[in-house]
């Protein structure tokens, strides 16, 4: 491995860290992972264990979010499936869920954030601690929204997945993508970064290259072209401590035009198929 970048956990410590080039998957590490990880999820502007709307960032989220839930069952919606059995790992408070169970699906998730499920079964919503009380070779879909990022032993992690996902079955991903233009604009203060709660940062080729062992096959790869204005909003404030609206939306929409001809979009959602070979 050899050193990428030098970052810090602007959102809460200030902490600095260092990011690894993997060569072999064109992926990046996080190091040093803290031995205490999940301190670092224990704060209350964590807004992904939340539905806050105290600040405007938080508004701007919550509005975006909910458009973008829509658009992420009608997505799984046009996969070609045998049932609707569809299980989201990393549910949070379990929006995704209930949209796509308004849409006929049988839903099932996994979120290891108490509080994040304590506010789940307000909306009706139970879900499981641990990908090991899921059944296995029982779903059609399986979702990870920007949650790969956050798993410490990912090659087990995705050997887990494999088993509970059906022959033929579409694992979907959203991550961010360190090449894209924000990403190299903002540097180190690019907000996607997150360190240490993200632990590895990928590329398109990561992906491939990290599913091709588990018979997992990318049949398609999509732009989340919200994430390069928010993310942006985000860097702003970390890069200046102030919140540059107009300068967040500038480079936002250069990320995505820019992203018209490299395909390097700030996030990128991934579907996989698994093959029998």
């Amino acid at each position: 491995m050899s050193r990428y970048l030098t970052t810090k956990d602007y959102f809460n410590t200030q902490e600095e860290f260092h990011l690894e080039y993997i060569s072999e998957l064109d992926m990046l590490k996080t190091y040093p992972v803290p031995k205490n990880l999940d301190n670092y999820y224990d704060h209350p502007d964590y807004i992904s264990h939340t539905d806050q709307k105290k600040t405007l960032i938080d508004k701007i989220y919550q509005l975006i979010k909910n458009y973008s839930l829509d658009k992420k069952v009608k997505l799984i919606k046009k996969l070609r499936t045998t049932e609707k059995t569809i299980l989201d790992i990393g549910a949070g408070t379990g929006d995704f869920l209930k949209y796509a169970q308004k849409d006929g699906w049988q839903i099932h998730g996994v979120e290891p954030n108490h509080q994040a499920r304590i506010k789940a079964l307000t909306k009706e919503i139970t879900l499981k601690e641990s990908l090991a009380d899921i059944p296995e070779d029982k779903f059609d879909v399986i979702t990870l929204w920007h949650v790969l990022e956050h798993i410490p032993d990912l090659e087990s992690e995705i050997k887990n997945i494999q088993n509970k996902l059906k022959l033929n079955g579409y694992l979907v991903i959203a991550v961010p993508n360190y090449k894209s233009y924000d990403a190299k604009h903002y540097k180190q203060f690019w907000a996607a970064y997150d360190t240490p709660r993200h632990l590895w940062h990928f590329s398109k080729e990561s992906i491939k290259r990290l599913f091709k062992p588990y018979k997992l096959k990318l049949v398609q790869t999509k732009p989340m072209l919200f994430d390069s204005f928010y993310v942006s909003l985000l860097s702003e404030k970390y890069k200046s401590s102030k919140n540059n609206y107009l300068m967040a939306f500038l480079i936002g929409l250069v990320s995505n035009l820019k992203g018209i001809l490299s395909k390097e979009y700030s996030s990128h959602i991934y579907i996989l198929k698994k093959l029998n070979n």
